[in-house]
């Protein structure tokens, strides 16, 4: 049985403004104050997991324990099986440009689509990954503090050229299956439905949230 949240304020444990934004949308309805870890100035953790969900529990567990507030963090990104699951993990880390060292998702897709015509890869089959953490700080009844995590996939392909300004990250070159319009070109309300994010937090509000 999973732990339910019933606590009035939240932190999303991420420096990323899309991705907060998205993550608050999601939560409007269950009356949560949201916080993000850039507004708490918490640290950023180095992200040593192998998987989404081991990096996804390692940030909510160190902002819970940093703000004392109950942490919901998310790690997620493009695999391409063609490319041997790249960029996956290292998605964000994949669009950093070498010559600023900041990152620009309009040269991180160009970089990948190179990579699928020089390996004359035509199958360009991906999916969106998101694991969910929510982590408590710890206490008398959890010392070590607990965590639940919770993972979503959305399956698709990727396009060229990229489609569409909305959204963030790969969402430009990403077209979800059974949809003629990228993540780019989506209302946004409309990508919250169907998106790797949505699948996950899904589960997550089934198992953690009362209904």
């Amino acid at each position: 049985m999973a732990r339910k949240f019933r606590e009035k304020k939240l932190v999303v444990a991420s420096h990323n403004p899309g991705k907060v934004r998205e993550i608050s949308e999601l939560l409007k309805p269950f009356g949560v104050e949201v916080y993000s870890s850039g507004e708490l100035k918490l640290t950023e953790p180095e992200e040593t997991g192998s998987t989404f969900l081991e990096n996804a529990e390692l940030k909510a567990r160190s902002a819970a324990r940093e703000s004392g507030l109950v942490a919901l963090a998310d790690d997620s990104g493009l695999v391409v099986p063609a490319l041997g699951g790249i960029p996956g993990i290292h998605s964000a880390r994949y669009a950093e440009r070498p010559d600023t060292g900041k990152r620009d998702f309009s040269w991180g897709m160009n970089k990948l689509h190179r990579e699928l015509e020089e390996k004359q890869i035509e199958k360009r089959s991906a999916h969106f990954s998101c694991a969910l953490s929510l982590a408590w700080p710890p206490c008398k009844e959890f010392p070590e503090g607990h965590v639940e995590t919770f993972e979503g996939r959305v399956y698709g392909t990727l396009v060229w050229p990229v489609r569409g300004d909305q959204g963030f990250g790969y969402d430009p070159m990403f077209e979800a299956d059974g949809y003629h319009q990228t993540f780019g070109e989506m209302d946004p309300g409309e990508k919250h439905d169907i998106s790797h994010r949505a699948d996950a937090f899904r589960k997550l509000i089934k198992a953690c949230f009362e209904q």
